[in-house]
């Protein structure tokens, strides 16, 4: 499993604790920066993220800045992107079985046990074959594919 990493300057601490114990747990991980606390601007970091996993590659991406707001925001400017911003393992579980996330952003104060359960089960969670939710995925694809972004 790829999992893609990106972080402004206040989510890089977190994102260098995560990304040394997603590989204990044998996970791929391809950090595109931030590589420091120097100042950034997030949407470049997220723009980036959100092309490698339409382009397919990373399976997953996962965007840390202060708020995790911001990267959510921006990275739902990505065509294909569904990032939803959570804080816990309820809300990522609801995110990928209702709305097929594939891209989570977190705060910069998600604690690292929190973070990982979260990132977790973000991957083992399936998309519901309800047809409810099925249907939206499908409205949401064919307004991507008749809108210019």
């Amino acid at each position: 499993m790829k999992l893609g990493i990106v972080s402004d300057h206040r989510g890089y601490q977190l994102k260098e604790k995560l990304k040394e114990e997603l590989k204990k747990k044998n996970y791929q991980i391809l950090d595109y920066g931030t590589n420091s606390e120097e100042s950034v601007d997030y949407p470049d970091f997220a723009f980036l993220l959100g092309k490698k996993v339409v382009e397919k590659e990373v399976d997953y991406g996962i965007a840390l800045c202060g708020s995790g707001i911001g990267m959510t925001i921006a990275c739902n400017k990505v065509k294909g992107i569904r990032c939803g911003n959570v804080n816990s393992v309820e809300q990522v579980k609801i995110a990928k079985n209702d709305d097929n996330i594939n891209m989570i952003a977190l705060n910069e104060n998600t604690q690292l046990e929190n973070a990982l359960n979260i990132i977790d089960t973000f991957i083992t969670t399936k998309f519901s074959e309800i047809e409810r939710y099925q249907r939206r995925e499908r409205k949401i694809k064919e307004y991507e594919d008749k809108h210019e972004y």
